[in-house]
């Protein structure tokens, strides 16, 4: 890639710093004393799971890089020790700031609302005979103390597992033992109250209650809990593998070893057990994360469940139904009448299991053709495709057996469907394919159409539920025929030239988009209108960011929606003035792709699976397609221009690399996913309406009332 004028270190963001300031801003949603008590609680789980996977994929590379002696800097300028030191200072924060949040707010709001995690040592004589009961007929079954001695070596410890470590006094020394805090049982668990109070006491501390019945005849000197994280960057010669599936199985069992890239212990935990971990596990003292609070706080997203306090939760929104499937109920007639947009969660996911299960059953339909990447536990797409391979149509399903932390449940359904009876491929090697389509044949009286599904997100009717997405249901012939080129392209050994609608990553995408942002730049050149709206997960790519300043400088107006990572820098005097960056965490998890070009007034609109990470552009198989209907095209605008509005859940960056709440002053407050929802019952209300009218021969006007009936905001 040619340097330019732009390609300086002060006009970059380092990728894992500006990671651990989304998860900041995560940490933001617990902190938000508008958002419900439970939601809350979830937020802060998530920031937990969120660091998990962080340091097991990212710290962990980066302390491979700093182990082969990597001197290389990033586009920042940082080398990879420096990186690490700077993530170890600002994980160090976060942590703390998370169980600070947790004591010092939430805990006591759980206390206002008669829900209480009770101290073991206050227990009541009801409550300890309870956790005796417990103990001996849930617990004890499942407990396994390892004791550490000439004869046992120190046990494997898994990765992300909550423990607790023991001395036991011994004649002449101690002995070191542990205990695995067992994940199949509820880590809080409910004792009965004298009062109206709720009341819960967790796991591990019931556990250590009993621990003088677990090692009976012996003396503990001391205890505590501890939990590590390893290495969980599966590595695997995929180009050298015989079967794609036996070596990712394999690496999947080796990961479960991969080496500790973290340590958190409780507050007080013992020096002398400290120092056998450190000596057993090979870690140094930056790589311990001491916490005032439980271990692993991803137990509270649990809190969630309790029944009888809805009003600690956000009140439940319908995914409403998608305004096409109300004026015509035969799915396949309705993609006939016009390209169908949805947008989930907003609206409803359900026409895309109807979709593939209508394809199942229908007597007309030959193929079925569909990539999976992340699917639910009991995924009904899953059945369809295996019901149809039953009922003797051709059903082709790629798998992506390389999903991250995926790989076990992707390797379970890719042998569940070949037993059905569909042809099964997992891919392109060196490529995890990351396209999210489908796509049905049949035949019909006037021949054979193809009907194809795009979308941003996954064939997932859980996360459906809970991350925005955008789909497209198309029967157009050029999006067919694009459609099957994919396919042949995945399953054979085509390449797909001359597509029509369709651009594909790694062959093309990359060269689409900076062409799209230099035809900007050209147009600003010249001295007319050129825009830039995009919203995408994360924006690393250098040369992406290079082209975006570019134009920048050239004056088109840029603005930016990226939930994630972010390392451009905006507001840099003559690189990026023009550019505007904003992220949005709240109910929802922000995932769609949007892309939109003013090019010259013809306002190109695209959707993609890709974000603008090199990852998605050079080494994903990616899909980016066009919105050319209107009704569609001007829906997703409006997406983007509610999303570009919000005052309440969006952060803008500055030049600093710092993220700020929007200065509300002398503005409307508007929370986008909110407004999205209202929009979706407005919709949805207003189709149903004049169905209702045509069924009637008489017209009822709705009003905004009723248009907003069944949702009347997120708290």
């Amino acid at each position: 890639m040619m340097k330019t004028i732009y390609d300086t270190t002060g006009n970059f963001i380092n990728r894992e710093l500006s990671w651990l300031e989304f998860n900041q801003r995560v940490l933001e949603g617990a902190l938000d004393a508008a958002n419900p008590l439970f939601e809350r609680l979830n937020f802060l789980a998530i920031v937990s799971s969120n660091l998990d996977e962080f340091f097991a994929v990212r710290v962990a590379s980066l302390g491979d890089q700093i182990l082969a002696g990597l001197e290389k800097r990033d586009p920042s300028g940082l080398l990879p020790q420096e990186c690490m030191a700077q993530i170890v200072e600002r994980a160090h924060g976060i942590v703390e700031g998370q169980y600070r949040c947790y004591r010092n707010s939430l805990l006591k709001k759980l206390r206002k609302e008669n829900i209480n995690i009770v101290n073991p040592k206050s227990l009541t004589k009801d409550q300890k005979k309870f956790v005796k009961d417990y103990y001996l007929h849930k617990v004890f079954p499942v407990l396994t103390p390892l004791v550490v001695d000439q004869g046992r070596p120190f046990p494997l410890l898994r990765s992300r597992e909550l423990y607790i470590a023991l001395l036991i006094k011994g004649v002449e020394t101690h002995l070191f033992a542990t205990v695995q805090v067992p994940k199949v049982l509820p880590r809080f668990v409910e004792v009965p109250s004298a009062t109206k109070d709720r009341e819960f006491i967790m796991l591990e501390d019931l556990i250590t209650l009993k621990l003088p019945d677990l090692f009976q005849g012996h003396k503990l000197a001391a205890a505590g809990f501890f939990r590590i994280t390893r290495n969980a960057d599966l590595d695997f010669d995929e180009e050298g593998a015989e079967d794609l599936l036996e070596a990712i199985e394999l690496s999947i069992r080796q990961r479960k070893w991969g080496s500790v890239i973290r340590l958190e212990v409780g507050k007080g935990f013992h020096k002398d057990l400290l120092a056998i971990l450190k000596e057993e596990l090979e870690i140094t003292e930056d790589k311990i994360y001491e916490v005032r609070g439980p271990i692993d706080l991803t137990f509270l997203s649990d809190f969630i469940k309790l029944k009888g306090c809805e009003h600690l939760r956000y009140l439940p929104f319908q995914p409403q139904d998608v305004p096409e499937l109300i004026r015509e109920k035969d799915i396949f007639k309705a993609i006939q009448e016009q390209d169908i947009l949805l947008h989930h969660p907003y609206q409803s996911f359900q026409p895309v299991v109807e979709l593939v299960k209508t394809a199942a059953r229908d007597p007309q339909v030959l193929a079925i053709k569909q990539t999976l990447y992340r699917v639910s536990g009991n995924s009904p797409i899953i059945a369809a495709l295996a019901q149809a391979a039953e009922l003797g149509k051709q059903v082709t399903v790629l798998v992506e057996l390389k999903a991250r932390f995926d790989e076990e449940k992707n390797i379970h359904w890719a042998k569940h469907l070949e037993e059905a009876g569909c042809h099964v491929i997992y891919g392109l090697v060196g490529l995890k394919t990351h396209c999210k389509v489908l796509l049905i044949v049949r035949r019909e009286e006037d021949g054979i159409k193809r009907y194809v599904h795009m979308s941003t997100g996954n064939y997932n009717d859980v996360t459906a539920k809970i991350y925005t997405d955008i789909g497209l249901m198309t029967v157009n012939p050029q999006f067919g025929a694009d459609a099957s080129a994919l396919f042949n392209m995945l399953s054979g050994l085509s390449q797909p030239v001359n597509l029509n609608k369709f651009t594909l990553a790694p062959a093309g995408m990359r060269e689409k988009f900076l062409q799209l942002i230099e035809d900007e730049a050209h147009n600003a050149q010249k001295g007319m209108k050129a825009v830039i709206v995009v919203k995408v997960n994360s924006l690393l790519d250098k040369q992406i960011i290079l082209a975006l300043y570019h134009a920048s400088s050239q004056g088109v107006e840029i603005k930016l929606i990226v939930r994630g990572v972010c390392c451009l820098r905006p507001g840099l005097p003559g690189v990026s003035e023009t550019i505007a960056v904003r992220s949005i965490v709240g109910r929802f998890l922000e995932h769609s792709r949007i892309f939109y070009f003013y090019h010259g007034g013809e306002e190109l609109v695209y959707l993609s699976s890709a974000d603008w990470m090199p990852r998605n552009l050079d080494r994903r198989v990616e899909l980016l397609f066009p919105v050319e209907n209107p009704d569609a095209k001007e829906e997703v605008k409006a997406i983007l221009d509610i999303a570009w509005q919000d005052t309440v859940k969006a952060r803008i960056l500055n030049a600093k690399g710092i993220y700020k709440k929007v200065d509300k002053r002398r503005k409307k407050s508007v929370e986008s996913q909110d407004a999205l929802c209202e929009r979706a019952v407005a919709q949805s209300t207003r189709e149903k309406a004049r169905l209702q009218e045509r069924l009637e021969g008489s017209f009822h006007p709705v009003t905004a009332g009723a248009e907003m009936q069944g949702f009347t905001g997120m708290k």
